[in-house]
């Protein structure tokens, strides 16, 4: 079971690594073929190394830096809080567990 899980970790991981290349590699023969260059026209990813150990990176032609992480996890959480359908899930999940508990004390008799 370890092996199948390591297995479909590694391969998944290629693929996602793939479409990342491939994402660059079209990028680049747009650019080929467009024979002119864009200054509005951004790369997939994009590293830059400050030199001092950190890095500018840029995914889709958005910065991403440890301050937006944050703050998209925040928005997660405030869109989580609001989620109606959520809420009510979570509501019939634990109600649906409360039946059956009951359900199940009632036909053996414990506590």
């Amino acid at each position: 079971m370890k092996l199948f899980l390591l297995k479909s970790l590694m391969l998944a991981s290629l693929m996602f690594m793939s479409v990342l290349a491939g994402m660059q590699i079209v990028n680049d023969g747009i650019h080929k073929m467009k024979g002119y260059s864009d200054p509005h026209f951004q790369s997939a990813v994009s590293l830059e190394n400050k030199g001092n150990g950190s890095f500018n990176v840029s995914f889709l032609g958005q910065h991403v830096s440890a301050n937006n992480l944050e703050e998209k996890q925040q928005q997660i959480e405030q869109m989580n809080d609001h989620n109606i359908f959520s809420s009510a899930g979570k509501n019939l999940s634990s109600g649906i567990s409360e039946v059956s508990k009951k359900i199940l004390r009632s036909i053996f008799g414990t506590k």
